[in-house]
């Protein structure tokens, strides 16, 4: 007797198959699946035929028969290593949040997707899960999961810390150039002591751009006024500026290394009584796109999250579409916005650097 489906219950729909699709393009299997893998010598008419049908019909590949015929389930592990609660606490950041979408879309144009780990993670919590690769942006100094990754053979995309490694690819910035593209542009509005507000981590990323404030400040002769912040978002770091602003240094520049909103970091310039850019000077490492719109607009160095993520999938890509364990790397550079407030009219018009 035949069933017939419950009432109010869908009945399930057959799954496309590939010969599905090949019966409906007037093709053979071999053909097609080579035009959806983007192989073999097929012209471009024969090879959109075969994609327009499969869109058409619906046709989704079989992730477990692909994983079992090429030993690869197309994902990538992904963590940021400077916060370490779960997966997702760093979307708030419009860096992370720049970051992480810029690298799942380029992942997804390969056919990859993203994995969101905690930074914390152990092997026991993704060592079944079949990765084929794992991104760790921002990592802390001596990070576990950099050297879990490593030991279990899984390549790796981050940022230099892990040069010349096998099975490794660095994307990174010039972190020192950057930081005294900013000092030299308060120097020359007429800064004299500038003081640096930086979160209390050991990011390469932040130790390099203290260690290059400091420098720069002894080749100054000025004295080095850095405030921490003890945890990331916006509450912390706008504490740590007021905190910076009312310190015996008596600043005439700040630049803040700690992601925070610019509206929120003027918003606590004005109620110490400061004026920015009347008797302090403000750059912010930020990629709020808010920056330019509040009053005064306020300049920012941006680490270019989207070109990190762009570069750092295309050297992982590559590196396993060949096997290659050779590591490779890459820098891009920053941006500097110079805008209002950190502007005195000593330079010439706003814009660009």
């Amino acid at each position: 007797m035949t069933e017939t489906p419950r009432r109010g219950v869908p009945a399930a729909v057959p799954r496309v198959r590939l010969v599905d699709v090949a019966r409906e393009a007037g093709l053979s299997k071999t053909t097609v699946s080579a035009a959806l893998n983007g192989t073999g010598r097929l012209s471009p008419a024969v090879r959109e035929r075969a994609r327009e049908t499969a869109r058409r019909l619906g046709y989704r590949p079989n992730a477990t028969a692909r994983l079992l015929r090429t030993g690869h389930a197309r994902l990538i592990g992904y963590a940021v290593g400077e916060y370490p609660a779960g997966p997702g606490s760093y979307m708030d950041s419009p860096y992370f949040a720049q970051l992480t979408s810029a690298t799942a879309t380029a992942a997804l144009k390969h056919g990859y997707a993203l994995v969101l780990l905690p930074a914390g993670s152990s092997p026991g919590e993704w060592a079944d899960l079949p990765l084929d690769a794992a991104i760790v942006a921002d990592p802390l100094a001596e990070d576990p999961l950099i050297e879990h990754f490593a030991a279990a053979h899984i390549p790796l995309f981050t940022d230099r810390s892990v040069e010349g490694r096998p099975g490794t690819h660095w994307v990174d910035i010039d972190t020192e150039a950057a930081v005294r593209e900013v000092l030299d542009h308060l120097r020359a509005e007429g800064a004299r002591s500038i003081a640096v507000v930086s979160p209390d981590n050991t990011t390469r990323f932040h130790i390099r751009a203290l260690s290059a404030f400091r420098g720069w400040c002894a080749e100054n002769g000025t004295s080095p006024q850095v405030t921490l912040s003890a945890l990331p978002g916006n509450g912390p770091v706008v504490g740590a500026v007021e905190q910076a602003l009312t310190g015996p240094g008596k600043p005439d520049a700040l630049f803040v290394l700690s992601e925070a909103n610019p509206a929120l970091v003027l918003d606590a310039v004005r109620r110490l009584g400061r004026s920015a850019p009347g008797d302090l000077l403000l750059v912010c490492a930020s990629e709020d796109t808010s920056a330019a719109h509040t009053d005064p607009p306020v300049t920012t160095l941006s680490l270019q999250p989207e070109r990190v993520a762009e570069k750092g999938i295309e050297l992982l890509i590559a590196a396993l579409e060949s096997g290659s364990q050779e590591p490779t790397g890459a820098l891009v550079p920053t941006r500097l916005e110079t805008r209002a407030s950190s502007r005195r009219g000593l330079a010439g018009p706003a814009g660009s650097r």
